[in-house]
């Protein structure tokens, strides 16, 4: 099959595909796309979005969407991080906590919804109810985490002339305890 074949193959394919898409799996593929693009507003100054990077960012939001179940999405993430970094320690932005949190939150909550969307076919008949309880459970997730984020801070006293070692071992705890949980969790099936 030769390459222009090839190509022909695949835009039947997702002509095909576009004609059978159901509801739910296209808004879910939405929801990554909207999630990864706030994630990128949130993440980049300003100056970035009134540059020559829009329609690079834009694609870059499309592409986790339209693959959910290729490097894309880590792809976004990356992006995302690599936006804060720059604004951070290039643009001089200030380390706000209700931005890192939000920023710390749309990035889980754009790789949740990419591993739904990689589990839902196009044309699939899905009930609300499953779309609900999965958004319910990552909204647990992002809460806890949240809470624990700030507290871990308190406890750490930013701010001032203290360091952040206590936050470091306290993360580096959560990340253990929940390493060893998911195998145990991986072991017992």
């Amino acid at each position: 099959m030769s390459a222009v074949e090839q190509v022909v193959a695949r835009v039947r394919a997702a002509r095909q595909a576009a004609r059978r898409a159901t509801l739910l799996p296209f808004l879910v593929r939405v929801g990554v796309f909207l999630t990864v693009l706030v994630g990128f507003t949130v993440a980049f100054p300003v100056d970035v979005w009134f540059g020559d990077a829009l329609p690079a960012l834009l694609v870059t939001a499309l592409l986790p969407a339209l693959g959910p179940r290729r490097f894309w999405p880590t792809f976004a993430a990356l992006v995302t991080v690599a936006g804060w970094l720059h604004g951070t320690f290039d643009q001089g932005e200030p380390i706000a906590l209700w931005r890192l949190l939000l920023l710390t939150a749309l990035l889980y909550l754009g790789h949740n919804l990419c591993a739904l969307a990689a589990l839902l076919p196009y044309d699939a008949v899905v009930d609300p109810a499953l779309v609900a309880r999965w958004l319910t459970r990552t909204a647990g997730v992002v809460l806890v985490a949240g809470v624990a984020g700030v507290l871990l801070l308190t406890v750490a006293g930013v701010g001032g002339d203290r360091g952040m070692l206590p936050v470091t071992v306290g993360g580096l705890g959560v990340a253990v305890v929940v390493t060893a949980l998911l195998g145990w969790l991986l072991r017992r099936r």
